[in-house]
């Protein structure tokens, strides 16, 4: 029998107070998504002492950023933001323009390094853990996420608490408790990041077909989930 959203909806509550004792100091890396707003909740709700960070890579759509507003006003709580070293952004501006990102995988990924891995780095530093709301269900590059990994290219435990979550579920949760979200996702998005890199999705394609939707299916991930050399940045975290 599959697991009521009620089930799984305590089983994130002890998650992540499991997280917030044994793996303190972590923090949720959120991308202000639907997702990561119901961690967002319980974290907030319960006051469970786990962080919330975002990255704002300069290009990110206003809906997106109207979310941290939002949060301050639900929850009085005041997301740290983390922004792309002026300097590095300001080289690949000058030597290959603001949208090359559009020209090869290469530099979409040299633009994604410098506007979201490179902060990330940034904001993890002195974690013994972070958290994200990646979920099996968003598509081939994630279908195999575990609830627990350990993430070999920052050598920290990495939790994805709604790894087993359908969308469905997410968005129960959401109207449920109202909860806010981006209003992006009512446009047909469902999977949002940099306003030139995301497009809404059409009926049959996964929840990340709108993201960077030039390139081929397999080369569809940022770099935040990646080790060094490409390949997905986890093995499972030891029981």
């Amino acid at each position: 029998m599959s697991e009521s959203l009620e089930e799984k909806t305590a089983e994130l509550e002890r998650l992540l107070r499991h997280a917030a004792i044994a793996h303190a100091p972590t923090a949720l890396a959120s991308s202000l998504s639907a997702e990561d707003m119901v961690i967002t909740d319980v974290i907030l709700r319960h006051q469970l002492g786990i962080g919330i960070f975002t990255l704002d890579t300069g290009r990110l759509h206003a809906d997106t950023l109207n979310v941290i507003a939002a949060i301050r006003e639900r929850y009085g709580y005041e997301v740290q933001v983390f922004r792309p070293d002026p300097a590095s952004l300001a080289e690949y501006v000058g030597n290959f323009g603001r949208d090359a990102f559009y020209e090869s995988v290469q530099l979409r990924k040299r633009c994604c390094h410098i506007r979201k891995v490179e902060p990330l780095e940034r904001a993890l530093a002195g974690k013994k853990a972070w958290i994200t709301g990646q979920r099996r269900e968003q598509g081939a590059t994630r279908a195999e996420i575990e609830v627990q990994e350990h993430d070999v290219a920052r050598g920290m435990v990495k939790l994805n608490p709604l790894a087993d979550w359908s969308e469905n579920d997410v968005w129960k949760t959401l109207h449920n408790r109202n909860i806010p979200y981006n209003a992006l996702h009512d446009q047909g998005y469902r999977s949002i990041g940099c306003a030139p890199c995301t497009r809404p999705t059409v009926a049959g394609e996964d929840a990340r077909a709108g993201r960077w939707w030039w390139e081929l299916h397999e080369a569809r991930e940022c770099g935040l989930h990646l080790a060094l050399d490409g390949r997905l940045a986890r093995t499972r975290e030891p029981a």
